[in-house]
């Protein structure tokens, strides 16, 4: 292992795109400490030392920024708001033409479907810094577990250039991730995510040490292995399709005839369910906070305290089973609009494919929509599983919700890990011809 990893490193080309990526990552998490305009840096500190946790959406904000989210910094909105808008941007083709006739037009219309992404992310960016500095200048980002005040200057052009700032560091980050996707190894935007989130489990585990017994810190440890390699296992998993290609005859020479495959992964949808779930179970907390007590009797309506009782811890068990389910649900809605079987089938047909002892056509994508649905069925229940350990955990032996080996966390590190292993190992395999790892 660290013999192939000094053999990439003496590769000339390989390693400029190594050190290339490595330093675009080091500014990215340079940015991440660097309070934006008008920030009380120490208070902000005191606040992030007396509140041990977050709850709902800002969460899986803070989460995907590496912490910057809270410290209130210039990268303070990370990666989430490109992820939003590309998210955003995929589920138009369903219901706009045009996105859709892009998307099927190739290099030109994948660049313009970027392009729209880009100003999307931008507006959202704009959207998010504006409701994050509201948040901070009216005291509630850390609810109740601080009350100092964060924000040295609360005048319009104060909070404007604190907008202004965050929003331009959304756009820095963009054109980071792309850059790395052009001149490095690996996915620029997944690379990003990769960062932030292994930034907080030396955080998170030396917080279980601290406040656990040793022996709790060895089993989180030893549950974290077993979840690793159960995770790489699934990830790894495919159904292949097999495909047989006719042979056809263009002037004196013949094309096709060979036999291919058409991999359908276990977990087709990735980590795009959960984080759907979790902004959905956040938006009635999100309710309930604007509903204010009566003014004569000092009550809330009986909603709010059912929203408050039963939807805003996660270690409730009402709140676990909306979430799986929510998961479950979500995983089949994503994976029928990412993976069309009519589509497949079409262009199946298009190139003289057929799928053998199936014939073309109907047939074909009839047979295409039972095989995905029941490969769908064990993705969707092992999500659910994996993005409830956090809340097991934190019901069963009390560590925070931030819980390192599970969730979102550990889909997102182990799917960006194993994507960047192999396109490394692609890249030596065309110089050296052995991969990364043998």
């Amino acid at each position: 292992m660290f013999s192939a990893i000094a053999r990439a490193f003496r590769t000339p080309d390989l390693r400029n795109k190594l050190a290339f990526t490595l330093g675009m990552i080091a500014i990215f998490r340079l940015g991440s400490f660097i309070p934006a305009p008008n920030v009380d840096y120490s208070n902000v500190q005191q606040c992030l030392a007396q509140s041990q946790s977050t709850s709902g959406l800002y969460e899986l904000v803070n989460l995907f920024s590496g912490g910057a989210l809270l410290q209130l910094s210039i990268f303070a909105l990370g990666i989430m708001p490109y992820i939003t808008a590309s998210i955003i941007t995929q589920l138009l083709r369903v219901v706009i033409p045009r996105f859709e006739t892009l998307h099927k037009e190739g290099p030109s219309g994948q660049a313009k479907l970027t392009q729209y992404t880009r100003y999307l992310t931008i507006a959202l960016g704009l959207l998010q810094a504006t409701t994050l500095v509201t948040v901070a200048r009216q005291g509630a980002l850390f609810g109740a577990d601080c009350t100092l005040p964060i924000l040295v200057d609360t005048g319009p052009l104060s909070i404007t250039l604190m907008v202004m700032t965050m929003t331009a560091g959304t756009g820095l980050i963009m054109w980071i991730g792309e850059l790395i996707t052009e001149r490095g190894v690996g996915n620029g935007m997944s690379l990003l995510i990769f960062t932030s989130i292994a930034s907080t489990f030396p955080s998170s585990l030396l917080q279980i040490l601290q406040t656990r017994s040793i022996e709790i810190f060895v089993m989180v440890m030893a549950v974290g292995f077993i979840v690793v390699g159960l995770v790489v296992l699934v990830e790894q998993s495919q159904r292949r399709i097999p495909v047989q290609y006719a042979k056809r005859m263009v002037g004196r020479k013949a094309y096709g005839g060979q036999a291919t495959y058409i991999p359908v992964k276990v977990n087709t949808a990735g980590v795009i369910p959960v984080i759907f779930a979790s902004s959905m179970l956040y938006l009635p907390a999100l309710l309930a906070q604007f509903n204010q007590p009566d003014a004569t009797t000092g009550q809330v309506s009986p909603w709010v305290r059912f929203i408050s009782t039963y939807l805003t811890s996660g270690d409730n068990p009402l709140y676990m089973a909306m979430y799986f389910l929510l998961i479950v649900g979500f995983t089949y809605f994503y994976v029928a609009i990412t993976l069309n079987p009519e589509e497949i089938s079409d262009n199946m047909k298009r190139y003289g494919g057929f799928i053998p002892g199936i014939r073309a056509g109907r047939p074909t994508t009839e047979y295409l929509q039972y095989v995905i649905s029941r490969i769908t069925f064990p993705g969707a229940i092992y999500l659910g599983l994996i993005a409830l350990i956090p809340l097991v955990a934190f019901t069963a032996i009390g560590t925070n919700q931030n819980f390192p080996f599970g969730g979102t966390s550990i889909l997102i590190i182990v799917g960006v890990g194993l994507d960047t292993v192999k396109q490394i190992s692609a890249q030596m395999q065309q110089r050296n011809y052995e991969g990364l790892l043998k």
